[in-house]
């Protein structure tokens, strides 16, 4: 019994391996408690649920009234000829169900915008709703109920060579931004009395060639640190003529030319320049009004709330320290020592943090253990990298656009086509809505329908107040040639694309992309239109 039980909570671990190594084990688990909906299975719906369910997202709802046609086998690859006449949604869910019998899978056979008019409530079970090739009146609909209940939505449309992704939720705050580049926490600005002790420990002037050359880069800048600013009038290097002159003090100290933590030292020296105190970035968020917590603030801004304080306080102006150090060159003993020092004064702080919260969380009503120690150590680790992301509603977008963002837009030769594609996919909606088919259908009458969509993208520029702004014409010409088709390998990029921000959106970790995605296939191009 023990064995299996073992087994069973290996098996997991084993078969999602990889990913974990991108979102730890924190990040699989808010996936596997995640439920989606996707509506409409067509090639983008089903290709961003296969990635979500091989990914072992927690449940899967699929909303589709449509039967399996003939054109379905050739651009879904979860069909076959054996699926003709039968509902779309419930063979889907029987081939999801197959590459992951860990997720749950159910299907409505309805189709979404009669879901929308007539159950809104139903969404309000959902994490997560992905509305694949909808109309723009449905979403619309669709956004506002969304937002009303505070549930995510990811809007995925891909149109012949062209498709877009855009996220719609009023908040969504991430702690664990992962951010590409991003400078160590190191402190050499503004080292602690511990960092100080052990680095006048060290005798950087050291004969012993061994010593010498296997001196941590941190011990040798913090005491090089502390002699220029001792001769500079407490001072550290800002100028670039001054950060020239503490690399050659560095150079200075070696002994020999092959010494590798010395030119670490040197490669590093911009570390000890640091600004002090905290990015404009993190004083935006930490003097956000929704830091005034009160019982309905979410546990994030409790504990933005708390760093505030800290700041104020323990901090000394300071965020909490992070605890990690990179590789260097040193002896191994003084590496162990100084990653001691490091995760001691981590440690510190978030204790420091954790009595703050608690003691929030008292004055606000609620249970001083409702957060837990694993979350607030997370969030201490990652204060440098929060961020708060807000989303414009999609009536918004439509009815207000930021017309400064749109006038660069349209200068710019990429982003012009961009902008281009955005309004051309909006005026095929209304040519739809109008004649009740989409443009290019037939090919009898695409000489028809060119003037009929350039009509109503003259329409749509209009109601965003750019009456100035003009369309190409070829590209008016090729979305009518395009006739709503959903290509396969456009279909999976889009999928792909929004499968991806799902997952952000649901683990919380790394940030979802601001504005309308645009993919142009006709010159494999990608931008995002923050309108």
């Amino acid at each position: 019994m023990a064995a299996a039980a073992a087994a069973a909570v290996a098996e997991p671990k084993t078969k999602y391996d990889r990913q974990l190594r991108i979102w730890g084990d924190q990040g699989q688990a808010a996936l596997e408690k995640a439920s989606i909906c996707l509506l409409n299975c067509g090639p983008t719906g089903t290709e961003a649920l296969k990635n979500l369910v091989l990914g072992g997202i927690g449940s899967v709802t699929v909303v589709d009234g449509s039967k399996v046609e003939l054109a379905d086998l050739g651009n879904n690859f979860l069909l076959d000829e054996g699926c003709l006449g039968q509902s779309r949604a419930k063979s889907i869910c029987s081939f999801l169900q197959e590459l992951n019998d860990a997720v749950k899978a159910k299907y409505v056979e309805e189709s979404p915008a009669t879901m929308i008019d007539t159950n809104p409530s139903f969404f309000s079970q959902f994490t997560v709703v992905i509305a694949t090739q909808l109309p723009e009146s449905s979403l619309l609909k669709l956004d506002g109920i969304c937002r009303s209940a505070n549930i995510v939505l990811v809007a995925a449309r891909s149109y012949g060579l062209t498709g877009l992704v855009r996220v719609s939720i009023k908040e969504h705050c991430v702690i664990e931004s992962k951010p590409d580049h991003f400078l160590d926490d190191l402190r050499l600005h503004k080292p602690w009395t511990e960092l100080k002790q052990f680095a006048k420990s060290i005798d950087i002037c050291d004969k012993d060639a061994v010593v010498h050359k296997h001196t941590p880069y941190i011990v040798i800048l913090v005491r090089l640190a502390e002699k220029w600013a001792d001769a500079h009038d407490g001072q550290l290097p800002s100028t670039r003529q001054e950060k020239r002159e503490f690399k050659d003090l560095i150079r200075a100290h070696m002994l020999n030319v092959d010494e590798d933590n010395y030119k670490e030292a040197v490669e590093s020296s911009y570390k000890v320049s640091v600004a002090p105190g905290i990015s404009n970035d993190i004083r935006q968020i930490i003097d956000d009004a929704s830091s005034e917590v009160n019982l309905s603030s979410s546990d994030f801004w409790v504990l933005v709330a708390a760093l505030k304080e800290f700041i104020a306080n323990e901090g000394n102006g300071e965020l909490p320290l992070e605890g990690t150090i990179p590789d260097m060159t040193s002896l191994t003993e003084y590496y162990v020592s100084l990653q001691k020092i490091y995760q001691a004064k981590a440690e510190s702080d978030c204790l420091a943090m954790e009595h703050r919260v608690k003691s929030i969380l008292k004055r606000i009503g609620r249970d001083p253990e409702s957060i837990s120690r694993a979350y607030i150590k997370t969030f201490c680790k990652n204060t440098r990298k929060l961020r708060v992301c807000r989303y414009r509603s999609l009536e918004e977008e439509f009815s207000s656009p930021a017309l400064s963002e749109v006038q660069k837009y349209f200068a710019d030769e990429d982003s012009c086509f961009a902008m281009n594609f955005y309004i051309l996919l909006r005026a095929v909606d209304r040519l739809a809505a109008n004649y009740s088919r989409l443009p290019g259908i037939f090919d009898s009458e695409i000489d028809e329908d060119v003037p009929r969509l350039k009509l109503a993208a003259v329409s749509v520029l209009s109601e965003m107040g750019l009456n100035g702004a003009s369309l190409s014409e070829d590209l008016i010409t090729e979305v009518c040639r395009f006739a709503g088709a959903e290509i396969h390998p456009v279909a999976a990029f889009i999928g792909g694309v929004a499968s991806q921000e799902v997952i952000k959106l649901v683990t919380k970790q790394f940030v979802p992309v601001m504005g309308t995605f645009i993919f142009n296939g006709i010159d494999l191009k990608s931008e995002v239109l923050a309108l």
